[in-house]
């Protein structure tokens, strides 16, 4: 169960068991604060756990699968303010921001806690109800600018990331797919992330690796799944989520038809 809105810039989560979000996919920088339960981060290269009480910042454009894990009351609580271009633009213009370089880093980072910004953002429970209410536009501006002038405080170093307005640009598409082919996200973000038009991306792609997208996506989660079954002795129900399968049923269903047999059966 959710409760979210994510027309608002400002969100409530609340899950009542182990659950996995759809797309794997940060749109906008984020800010998340988790009240309750904990939550699994991992992109390409890292992984990290949160918990009740802890900070964390998430970068836009990046991959990221999330896992949200309830806690002993048997729920994740989390809230999480994002920032739009639009935002991030405006500010940069009132308060004479700007970014001095490029930065890599990973799609997620840890902030202090404690600290004003993690209590600050704990405060924001309160106006739960009121967010929610039609009117409330000039509010929730507020409460963004709030928020990021806090983080600027703690961290002046994110300005070279929140302040870099510029698109993905092209860049290799082989080595960028065998890293990220287990991310469960549509051909439209692979496109983008890689610097490329939807038509362009299938045309470099089928140049590059001989077959559609969609259908080198499904044989390369499917060898990979064998490879976990059958030589890691991994099960079908730990791995299908990790690989990019959005249910069980569909994974075995594939599975079967690629391999002639069941991959509770190999």
């Amino acid at each position: 169960m959710s409760v979210q809105d994510r027309s608002l810039p400002v969100q409530f989560s609340c899950y009542f068991a182990r659950s996995r979000a759809g797309e794997q996919f940060i749109a906008e920088h984020t800010i998340g604060y988790v009240v309750s339960g904990s939550v699994e981060m991992a992109d390409e290269n890292n992984k990290a756990m949160f918990k009740a009480g802890d900070l964390y910042f998430c970068r836009r454009n990046r991959l990221n699968k999330y896992t949200k894990i309830p806690g002993t009351g048997g729920d994740y609580r989390s809230v999480s303010i994002y920032f739009s271009q639009d935002v991030l633009r405006n500010f940069a213009i009132e308060y004479g921001y700007s970014a001095d370089t490029q930065v890599t880093s990973s799609a997620f980072m840890p902030l202090a806690t404690p600290s004003v910004l993690a209590t600050y953002m704990e405060s924001l429970r309160a106006y739960e109800q009121t967010l929610h209410q039609a009117g409330t536009e000039h509010l929730l501006a507020i409460k963004q600018k709030e928020a990021l002038l806090l983080l600027l405080q703690m961290q002046p170093e994110l300005k070279d990331i929140l302040f870099d307005l510029s698109e993905p640009g092209k860049i290799d598409l082989e080595g960028f797919m065998n890293r990220n082919y287990h991310f469960n996200v549509s051909l439209d973000r692979f496109a983008y992330l890689t610097g490329r038009s939807l038509s362009t991306f299938k045309r470099d792609f089928e140049k590059q690796f001989h077959q559609t997208p969609s259908r080198w996506l499904l044989q390369k989660r499917l060898a990979q799944a064998w490879h976990l079954i059958k030589e890691e002795k991994r099960s079908p129900s730990d791995i299908y989520l990790d690989l990019g399968f959005e249910d069980l049923s569909h994974f075995s269903f594939v599975f079967k038809k690629q391999y002639g047999v069941a991959p509770t059966m190999v």
